[in-house]
């Protein structure tokens, strides 16, 4: 009878053992989980960003020092304007690319009686103009740019751009471009959908100021002024992107218009990756606008963050890396970007800062421009 109960006995004391295990394989699942990758995160925070941020925030060590600093990041993409349109229900922060959609952002936060605090912004990055060596070229044969010593960088002239597209010059019209077949047709700029992204208004905001005779736009009767010109800035391209990154990657890849509008931060980072530029040119317009990137808290998570990305120095160093230079630090970025200096205006040297419009005169310049609004 005990030889016929052994079984029994061995497949209980088998079950307590299997038990014991499976519970301790939980247990090392959770442990393993949490020190698997260094992540000591204590604090989902989820925000809405500009695209052009997107690799910073996906980079795994800016995950990781964001982990050691106790958040957990998630991220949605979107146009710095579009934004206004979101929920903001379920976010912690929104992190456009300038001031003018960050008042809006916080004016509707407060109208929906979520907590928040004053923008913080951790990093800007000026608005250049990126071109191939053959268009570069051309521009400074006819007095609309100037080129470095090695050609890989220099300025671009609004003035004389300008009265070009006041002219609808073409490129076929500019010495220099025969042999050029990608030179043709309307000579123009490509950015982005001033009514929903960031960069797009901030390139009429620096086209206006230039062709007001640096006067910045400050009611209807100065966007009127103005108008037609934004309009042929924009019209002329047809389509536009909702954001940067997608123009930069056609440039990079070889596909698109000939001259981008683009965030400097964009080609910094590519340069201190170790990319190839190809050919490419970055020219900083005479007269351009800074873009502060600037993060709204919506929650006190989301205020702890943007105090970590304003402060904390290893992340401020990632930030340069993604090349943004950091608020208050000019050195900071000059020292990480010293070898990069023939594509790199490091000091912004001869660049004028051109002051932005109130964020309702923007977006009434930005309907404008796209043929809505008061066409009077």
């Amino acid at each position: 009878m005990g030889f016929r109960e052994h079984p029994a006995r061995v497949r209980r004391i088998l079950g307590i053992v299997l038990a014991v295990l499976l519970l301790g394989g939980v247990a090392a699942v959770l442990v393993s989980g949490g020190d698997k990758d260094g992540d000591t995160a204590t604090k989902t925070v989820r925000g809405v960003i500009g695209s052009e941020k997107s690799e910073f925030f996906a980079d795994p060590q800016v995950v990781e020092a964001l982990a050691a600093r106790g958040f957990r990041v998630t991220t949605e993409t979107s146009g710095s304007w579009d934004m206004e349109e979101l929920p903001l229900d379920g976010y912690d922060f929104a992190f456009p690319s300038s001031r003018g959609p960050a008042d809006e952002l916080r004016a509707k936060a407060k109208a929906k009686d979520r907590a928040t605090t004053a923008p913080l912004r951790p990093f800007y990055s000026p608005l250049v103009v990126i071109a191939h060596s053959s268009a570069a070229r051309v521009l400074a044969d006819n007095g609309l740019a100037t080129l470095g010593p090695r050609g890989t960088s220099g300025t671009l002239k609004m003035d004389a751009y300008l009265a070009a597209a006041r002219a609808d010059r073409t490129w076929q019209q500019l010495k220099g471009s025969a042999g050029h077949t990608e030179l043709s047709g309307t000579l123009f700029i490509t950015s982005t959908d001033p009514l929903s992204s960031n960069s797009g208004a901030l390139y009429l905001a620096a086209a206006s100021y230039v062709a007001d005779g640096g006067r910045v736009a400050g009611d209807g009767a100065a966007v009127t002024r103005t108008a037609p010109l934004l309009r042929k800035l924009v019209q002329v391209q047809g389509a536009q992107q909702p954001g940067s990154d997608a123009p930069f990657r056609d440039f990079i890849s070889g596909v698109g218009n000939p001259l981008v509008l683009v965030y400097e931060s964009q080609v910094a980072s590519q340069l201190l990756a170790g990319r190839s530029l190809g050919d490419l040119v970055v020219l900083y317009p005479d007269t351009t606008v800074n873009s502060d990137h600037t993060l709204v808290p919506l929650s006190e998570n989301g205020r702890a963050l943007g105090e970590a990305l304003a402060t904390d120095p290893g992340l401020r160093k990632l930030a340069v890396r993604h090349g943004f230079r950091p608020q208050g630090a000019a050195s900071e970025f000059t020292a990480a970007t010293k070898d990069h200096a023939a594509y790199l205006n490091q000091t912004l040297s001869g660049v004028r800062q051109a002051p932005v419009p109130t964020s309702e005169v923007l977006h009434e310049m930005a309907l404008r421009a796209r043929g809505q609004g008061d066409t009077a």
